[in-house]
């Protein structure tokens, strides 16, 4: 099952018009594949998250 990664919720669920515009500014906050809290770091030059089971995404 994929999850949001701006509220955390399956994708399959409706309403992720807002998220999907949150994530055009900001970092994903939560794992695409496990739904788990990342920690992100936001540098002048982009953006880090890091899941604990899955390693880390940059921009």
């Amino acid at each position: 099952m994929d999850y949001c990664g701006q509220c955390g919720e399956p994708t399959a669920a409706t309403g992720h018009d807002r998220c999907a515009a949150r994530a055009e500014l900001e970092p994903p906050r939560y794992c695409e594949q496990c739904r788990r809290r990342m920690v992100v770091q936001v540098v002048p030059r982009g953006w880090s998250a890091r899941c604990a089971e899955h390693g880390t995404i940059t921009s």
